[in-house]
């Protein structure tokens, strides 16, 4: 366990950063409860081990990146998510958001496309022991049927739209969150009011990777 050590000096930049992203306008008390928690270190590259309490996005295997705190934070915030939701991450990417969700909700599905990050992220969460009931190799773009529907679905790329088997996939009264757009995304959250009918809110302007379809 070497690799993964989390000191005093990590523990209080976690408490600066959540500082931070509260006057960001982050006010959920799990959300901020597991930022404090969740080593975000542990996710990243060791040559970029003293940049991982600063709110910015930095690179990760296969062309990836790790969201910026502040979008991680503001995503689950916006997901509302209760302690018994069944709960969908289309991107696992780092595992990062993963454990981040793991420590609020007990049900977490999250698929990755790109296998290096799935064998590596699957591992990490595992020997950091965050409880996972599926960690799924796959094409997000079409969700993950066998289980579904879902309370909440978290999608952590750029989509230039709404993808419909993710829609489908979601119960009634339940959030799913997508950063919309091509080039820049509008970050939205859609609930599903009944079969046919969802509410769609928009949250501001982000900066995502894309979620690819069909591609490796």
């Amino acid at each position: 366990m070497n690799e993964y050590r989390d000191t005093s000096k990590h523990q209080g930049q976690r408490k600066q950063l959540v500082d931070f992203l509260k006057k960001k306008g982050i006010t959920s008390q799990e959300v901020i409860k597991s930022l404090i928690d969740v080593p975000r270190h542990y996710f990243m590259d060791r040559a970029l081990e003293d940049h991982a309490y600063t709110d910015k996005a930095y690179p990760i295997q296969a062309d990836q990146t790790i969201s910026q705190p502040y979008t991680v934070a503001f995503q689950t915030q916006l997901l509302q998510l209760k302690k018994k939701d069944k709960t969908l991450e289309i991107g696992t990417g780092s595992g990062y958001q993963t454990a981040i969700l793991s420590l609020i909700s007990s049900e977490i599905y999250t698929i990755e496309r790109q296998h290096e990050l799935f064998k590596k992220s699957k591992k990490t969460l595992n020997v950091l022991g965050y409880r996972i009931k599926k960690n799924i190799f796959g094409d997000g773009y079409f969700g993950f049927e066998q289980e579904a529907p879902y309370d909440v679905i978290l999608v952590t790329a750029g989509a230039p739209v709404v993808p419909k088997a993710l829609m489908k996939q979601l119960k009634i009264g339940g959030r799913l969150v997508i950063p919309v757009g091509e080039n820049s995304q509008i970050m939205t959250r859609l609930t599903r009011i009944s079969d046919k009918e969802f509410n769609k809110e928009t949250f501001g302007e982000f900066k995502f990777v894309p979620l690819l379809k069909n591609k490796n």
